[in-house]
């Protein structure tokens, strides 16, 4: 049959999902996945969850939808309550979008917004950091450090700036402690705002570890204390990008209480909703809100399907979920269990060059030559073959390619379900290494 849909890949047959239980998707052939990445680190409560398709259902029967010009709704109030109540310090209230992409566009005009507000119109820089990735709509893909995804669409992108990324495994010099690189490496942000201007940077945007693009790269011990004070001497907003490491999925709800700060904007999607609805939603200070209360009473922007009540809902019910069931405890213990097989299956493999992350966010990256750390050739395309083995023999997994200039290489992303047990992350690891072995073999 001929698809209708413009699909990702064009030329590709997708299987037909037709189902989900627990850690798995069922196809239309009826063969079962294991969805060890959460889709892209989404699915943290699996497929089916009861509890939460019987939030929407309810919801659905009372009210599927109010437009935020007009009203408020009761799930976007008892949402947004739970959410600040376990916010960063400083958080104070929530702004409802539909995604991760949206999140970050919305931040990016709330920072320009909050210095305009406050009598600084001459700031109009953003800095981030390269082989980052905060999304795709015009504005997030400007800020992000995605070289390949940013290729052919550069002449329309807004202007930003790029810091090195905070990557030991490549980056660390043999001369250097963990500490004094995180230092190095943040203060490239101070040069780059005093090359700027002192006065003319609106926010530095990161992810407390590093997503997709980099492969679950967690920061240097100081780093982002050290970014923190950076931001704080010149009046520069720290965002943080918490859509995919966010939310539980390190071990705790948020990412950035492992690097003992505070952003004054948080963006979070993905594993907020769990999958079930399309949910995302901006985290912000006090002070922003203070900004637009006490200048012109709003924030200029908006979409219209912004604190759907469904969505909402959806999110209050996957929250309520993974603390009642304790389930972050599940994830600091899985996330032992799962680098502790990592390392048994791929420590000693001659093309696996690092073994990261933290929680259920963990990742491996191949290389061609462990001691010198060389990458494979990008028109190799190993992550497709990785992927392609993967599922085949029943595995979702997340491989990304290596960046065009061969910089940085190949990794593979794992971020199973909160709910999974020992014999899943057995099982996960096992197909992982049958597919990466069967890859390396067709390029050998």
């Amino acid at each position: 049959m001929t698809s209708r849909i413009l699909h990702r890949m064009i030329n590709h047959a997708y299987p037909v999902a037709v189902g989900g239980e627990g850690i798995e998707i069922i196809d239309s052939t009826g063969k079962r996945y294991i969805d060890a990445s959460g889709g892209a680190a989404v699915s943290c409560l699996g497929h089916g969850h009861p509890d939460v398709t019987r939030a929407i259902h309810e919801q659905a029967d009372k009210l599927a939808f109010a437009h935020t010009s007009f009203f408020t709704t009761e799930p976007a109030e008892k949402l947004a309550d739970k959410l600040v109540g376990s916010a960063p310090k400083g958080i104070s209230h929530v702004y409802y979008v539909s995604g991760g992409s949206e999140a970050i566009e919305a931040a990016l005009k709330m920072a320009r917004q909050y210095h305009v507000e406050r009598g600084e119109p001459q700031r109009r820089h953003f800095i981030a950091r390269r082989q980052s990735y905060h999304g795709n709509t015009v504005g997030a893909l400007s800020v992000g450090g995605n070289a390949w995804r940013r290729q052919q669409f550069a002449p329309m992108l807004i202007e930003a700036h790029h810091i090195a990324p905070c990557f030991e495994y490549r980056d660390r010099r043999p001369d250097e402690t963990p500490e004094a690189y995180g230092k190095r490496a943040a203060d490239e942000l101070e040069a780059k705002i005093l090359e700027l201007g002192k006065d003319s940077v609106i926010a530095f945007v990161a992810e407390p570890v590093v997503g997709a693009t980099l492969g679950a790269v967690t920061a240097a011990p100081g780093y982002f204390k050290r970014i923190r004070e950076i931001c704080d001497k010149y009046g520069v907003l720290l965002i943080l990008d918490e859509v995919m490491c966010g939310m539980g999925r390190t071990g705790t709800l948020n990412a950035c209480e492992q690097e003992g700060i505070s952003p004054d904007i948080m963006t979070i999607a993905k594993g907020l909703g769990g999958g079930y609805q399309p949910i995302g939603a901006v985290l912000l200070g006090q002070h922003i809100f203070d900004a637009f209360t006490q200048g012109s009473g709003f924030f200029q922007h908006g979409h219209t399907y912004l604190g759907h009540p469904m969505a909402c809902a959806a999110a209050l019910a996957v929250q309520e979920v993974i603390e009642r069931d304790h389930l972050l405890d599940n994830v600091k213990a899985m996330g032992v269990h799962l680098m502790d097989r990592l390392q048994d299956r791929f420590g000693n493999h001659r093309h696996v060059g690092d073994i990261r992350g933290r929680g259920l966010f963990q990742a491996i990256e191949l290389v061609q030559d462990r001691a010198t750390k060389s990458t494979f050739d990008p028109a190799l395309k190993l992550n497709a073959r990785i992927k392609k083995e993967a599922m085949n023999i029943g595995l979702m997994c997340y491989p990304m390619g290596g960046t065009i200039d061969g910089r940085y290489g190949d990794h593979v992303l794992l971020a199973p379900p909160f709910i999974c047990k020992p014999g899943d992350i057995d099982t996960i690891v096992a197909r992982l290494g049958d597919a990466v072995d069967a890859a390396l073999k067709s390029v050998a």
